[in-house]
């Protein structure tokens, strides 16, 4: 489903128990300097990653000085993150001029201890050559993995200008292991320039036609089932972000399509990227 940039006045893109991807919760929240924002989200933990812009992070007294280091959009500067328990109260408050902060969530019911993120772990694999050259900057990821319960948070950055993501086209809808985990999955994607755009396929049957969303600056994409790569046009770079919400493992396992599985052979380190989504 692609849910077009809009205005969501600090309200939830994807809610609690959202009919298509039950498992995610995602808002946006934009502050000016001074301003706060609180939430609390009962089932679900979620993590807070400022896109732009810096904030002061309040988990339950638990305090986060400054979290956030980018300018004026994403290519600018790292990720950071600030990990929220189940149900806990978060407030944010905004340090620079201006913020734009992702709010990612997956359900979950224990209560675990909140935390921060300073330091991603970047994945870089695929080539030119290939069309498949891109970054991968995890912010709840492998290293975290005893300290979160389902959820999965990453930033994807194709390299250069033009290019596949999510290729060999994959899935994740189903829990049967040790072939496939079922992991609801929701992106925000950016392009640059902003007016750049690109193409979210969404093929639920192997050989069968399937549905194509035209993304831009804003787009949300929330996936249920099928495979599901992407692409940007020509001269221009693409990022999204991305929340993954597992059923009842956070490791992901990803069933590759199997007319497209093959290629897994023929793009340099893509087996390294599998490997993180832990």
């Amino acid at each position: 489903m692609h849910i077009p940039p809009f205005d969501n006045q600090n309200n939830p893109i994807v809610d609690v128990d959202d009919p298509t991807v039950p498992l995610n919760y995602f808002n946006i929240v934009k502050l000016k300097r001074g301003e706060a924002f609180e939430y609390q989200v009962p089932g679900y933990e979620t993590c807070i990653v400022p896109a732009t812009g810096s904030v002061d992070v309040d988990v339950e007294g638990v305090r986060f000085a400054h979290l956030g280091n980018r300018g004026e959009d994403v290519w600018d500067g790292e990720p950071e993150g600030a990990y929220v328990p189940s149900g806990a109260r978060a407030q944010m408050v905004c340090v620079s001029e201006t913020t734009e902060v992702f709010v990612a969530g997956a359900k979950y019911d224990k209560v675990l201890d909140p935390f921060d993120v300073r330091e991603h772990d970047l994945v870089q694999y695929g080539s030119d050559d290939t069309k498949t050259h891109r970054k991968i900057k995890h912010i709840l990821g492998q290293k975290q993995h005893d300290k979160v319960g389902r959820l999965l948070v990453s930033e994807l950055f194709t390299v250069g200008q033009g290019g596949w993501s999510g290729f060999p086209s994959h899935k994740h809808d189903t829990n049967r292991l040790p072939d496939e985990t079922r992991h609801d999955e929701t992106y925000n994607f950016r392009f640059k320039p902003n007016w750049g755009s690109g193409l979210q396929m969404l093929q639920r049957e192997d050989n069968e036609p399937g549905d194509a969303y035209h993304i831009v600056d804003g787009s949300t994409i929330c996936i249920d089932k099928g495979y599901h790569p992407c692409c940007v046009l020509p001269g221009y770079e693409m990022y999204y972000f991305t929340i993954l919400g597992g059923l009842t493992q956070r490791s992901l396992v990803q069933y590759f399509q199997p007319t497209h599985a093959y290629q897994i052979e023929t793009i340099p380190g893509i087996k390294d990227m599998i490997a993180k989504f832990k």
